[in-house]
């Protein structure tokens, strides 16, 4: 009846629900709607750019990502199936939730907040605002948002991209930005960026926002985020 329902809706409603049907197997771990999933781990998929929700997709198939559950859905989908799958997602846009009022000290909040906006000459850690955009909700084609991800997960993918269980193609700037990270600043861009409500609207830029005076040069990175 649903299907039915859609199709008089006229094609364009008929496609989005039977999509919405096909991909009951994500929304089952991230949420309906892929608006994340309630345990802190599941990501949400609405709205991020189809460029890097393709990417991930491809990295879980090609092994640059490993979680088992992941590799065996994906396996048998052909590559124009993900492409699919990456635009539907990328269309919805249900409300974030507001942040969990977080219990991080003002230090460890601050020295996020520094890592998030300004980065570390010192260290040569970029700004995440230089690659992820002014407001932190991604760059068009294929740069992610970092707002409204748990600290869980922010902590668990960092430290994947640190340990090597999460690579992209080369050159790998994340992997190496990732590693000048210590314990104490993963624990704190992940509290921060956690704590931080995402505006409205969530739309990712459109290209880089320009870098001002001071930042470092930005890495230069593979194709897949």
């Amino acid at each position: 009846m649903a299907l039915l329902a859609a199709l008089a809706g006229g094609p364009a409603l008929a496609a989005d629900s039977a999509m919405a049907e096909r991909t009951q197997a994500c929304t089952a771990c991230h949420g309906p709607q892929g608006r994340a999933g309630p345990d802190g781990y599941y990501p949400r998929l609405a709205g991020k750019p189809a460029g890097y929700l393709y990417n991930q997709l491809r990295n879980f198939k090609d092994g640059r990502r490993h979680y088992t559950l992941m590799e065996g859905l994906l396996a048998p989908l052909s590559d124009d199936y993900l492409r699919e799958m990456a635009a539907y997602f990328s269309s919805l846009t249900p409300p974030y939730p507001r942040p969990l009022p977080s219990a991080a000290n003002p230090a460890e909040l601050a020295r996020g907040r520094t890592l998030a906006l300004r980065g570390d000459a010192a260290l040569q850690l970029p700004a995440c605002v230089q690659c992820h955009g002014e407001k932190l909700t991604g760059v068009l084609p294929a740069t992610p948002g970092l707002l409204g991800l748990p600290r869980d997960y922010l902590n668990a993918q960092l430290g994947g991209w640190q340990t090597g269980q999460r690579h992209a193609q080369a050159p790998d700037c994340m992997a190496a930005i990732a590693r000048r990270l210590t314990p104490q600043d993963v624990n704190a861009v992940a509290l921060w960026l956690a704590a931080q409500p995402v505006p409205n609207p969530a739309n990712a830029a459109d290209s880089r926002q320009p870098r001002t005076t001071g930042q470092l040069p930005l890495p230069l990175c593979g194709s897949a985020p």
